[in-house]
């Protein structure tokens, strides 16, 4: 198979379009709503960060079971346990019952990201993995800026239940167009073991997590930053979302050309530069900037990234890969947001961003020394195998 653009990647690129939207309009309002219902700033942390803590236990587990048993099944029953699950917030009243529902919904995020990764990869020309993940993660580079301008706009106009009832619609769109896409039936011999994690990806995993860690702080502190200095956050993140949507592609055609190594240092090195910058900028200028570098080197290192993991493991284990990989986000940006909220309340925005940037630094580091060689290694491995057969 040569060809990118096919039904089966335009199918599950949509779908996770409109799964991420319907996620990302709800993620700046649901918080407001909760605080509503009288919640306390610590129950507040606790009920959102339940979501997070369920969508990092769920992933290895759904890795392997996609391994084992196919794609199909597990695309189907995460999308519509996260459409039910997001109408449910209608009727969303006490703590406890929050608390339960952002279990199952974490539980239905990861289940249906996991799934969809991983099927994503097997319609993917293996030669044009790179360029494939960076067109496919426009999808959800387009989501997250959309939707929470869509989000906020919704509740102030009308109402938190209009927005639920939107982003359920946008949740069963995605399931409609699941439905009607073709993937290919991909399972394990049923005599092998179980896995949930390869420890050949652990320190690409580190190296992804320390990356994501810098993006926790720039989601959760970047609009407060840039309100201290009288600065629109908005401009941040249009700009952020423009530069990364005209990189990706081109990164990822690269990756496939040369090596993901050759992508990923320098993207990770601009990446650290633009956390500088922000950790020294006072006004507008150095905000667009610093969105702008931001955007080039995190919009390319994070699709090579996940293309280097996929690289590292076996053909079979594709799912256990996509899993590790959206582990490691999800914590970067989970334990990035509690630790970096510390460092701000008592050492301030500039310090922040600095230990964002040395974040950034020691994911270089870990790439390099632990991950570029045996990266080159299987190249080295792979090109011989096609000499091989050809």
């Amino acid at each position: 198979m040569t060809r990118l653009w096919t039904k089966s990647f335009l199918g599950l690129t949509f779908t996770l379009f409109f799964l991420c939207l319907g996620f990302y309009i709800l993620l700046p309002t649901l918080p407001l709503y909760i605080k509503q219902l009288g919640v306390s700033e610590s129950q507040l942390g606790f009920i959102i960060g339940a979501f997070t803590l369920s969508a990092v236990v769920a992933r290895p587990i759904t890795g392997g079971l996609l391994d084992r048993y196919g794609r199909r099944f597990f695309i189907i029953t995460g999308l519509i346990l996260f459409a039910i699950t997001m109408f449910l917030y209608n009727w969303a009243g006490g703590i406890l019952w929050l608390f339960l529902l952002r279990i199952l919904h974490g539980v239905g995020w990861a289940i249906s990201t996991t799934s969809i990764g991983t099927s994503i990869t097997d319609v993917i020309p293996a030669h044009r993995r790179g360029e494939g993940m960076g067109w496919y993660g426009i999808s959800i580079t387009v989501s997250m800026a959309i939707g929470p301008i869509i989000g906020v706009w919704i509740v102030q106009s009308g109402s938190f239940q209009s927005l639920i009832v939107l982003a359920a619609c946008l949740s069963v769109a995605a399931i409609l167009i699941a439905l009607a896409t073709k993937v290919p039936v991909i399972r394990s011999d049923n005599r092998r073991k179980m896995e949930f994690f390869d420890k050949s990806v652990l320190p690409i995993s580190a190296a992804i997590f320390f990356l994501a860690f810098t993006y926790g702080g720039i989601t959760t502190f970047l609009p407060l930053f840039a309100e201290s200095i009288q600065v629109n956050a908005g401009t941040f993140f249009l700009v952020y979302a423009i530069a990364l949507t005209l990189t990706r592609p081109v990164a990822g055609k690269l990756a496939d050309r040369y090596s993901e190594g050759s992508i990923i240092i320098p993207s990770i090195i601009i990446t650290i530069i633009a956390l500088f910058i922000l950790s020294i900028s006072n006004g507008l200028t150095g905000i667009i900037a610093s969105a702008i570098l931001y955007g080039i080197g995190f919009g390319s290192a994070q699709p090579t990234l996940q293309a280097a993991t996929l690289n590292l493991v076996s053909p079979a284990k594709k799912g256990v890969a996509i899993a590790s990989f959206f582990t490691a986000i999800d914590l970067g940006i989970g334990l990035g947001s509690i630790i970096l909220g510390l460092v701000s309340q008592y050492l301030g925005y500039s310090f922040l961003f600095t230990v964002c940037a040395v974040s950034g630094f020691i994911s270089l580091l870990i790439f390099a020394v632990f991950v570029r060689r045996r990266l080159l290694r299987r190249e080295g491995d792979r090109s011989e195998d096609f000499h091989m057969t050809s």
